[in-house]
């Protein structure tokens, strides 16, 4: 279901179930996540939004991200997942996949100097 901009959303917009808890807190990291409270609306797109208002509306998700005590988590959880729209630890979905293609890259880069180190001990 789509949401218009600065409606709360749903509840299932943060993660319900299966995610990891705090190390720091019995419960789940998603019970303190800032988005959970009245603006939630700001972190996903209407359909048809147009870009200007998606800029704006992004940032301010971002300054309520910024704030928020669980961010860390949040982004983690929405790089693992991955999820695919919304703003989720700071990042929009285009950033996350930046993230995430650097995290590929550097797996990558890492495994071929291993395997680089471990011919040279060989040899």
């Amino acid at each position: 279901m789509l949401q218009l901009p600065h409606q709360p959303l749903q509840v299932a917009a943060v993660p319900t179930q299966g995610t990891p808890a705090r190390e720091d807190q019995a419960g789940p990291w998603h019970s303190e996540a800032v988005c959970r409270r009245d603006e939630a609306g700001l972190f996903f797109a209407p359909s048809k939004e147009p870009t200007a208002a998606r800029l704006s509306r992004e940032e301010s998700a971002k300054r309520v991200c910024a704030r928020c005590p669980v961010m860390v988590e949040c982004r983690e959880h929405a790089l693992v997942q991955p999820e695919p729209y919304g703003v989720w630890g700071g990042l929009t979905a285009a950033e996350r996949r930046v993230v995430l293609a650097r995290r590929r890259r550097r797996e990558v880069e890492l495994k071929a100097a291993a395997s680089a180190d471990h011919i040279a001990a060989a040899g």
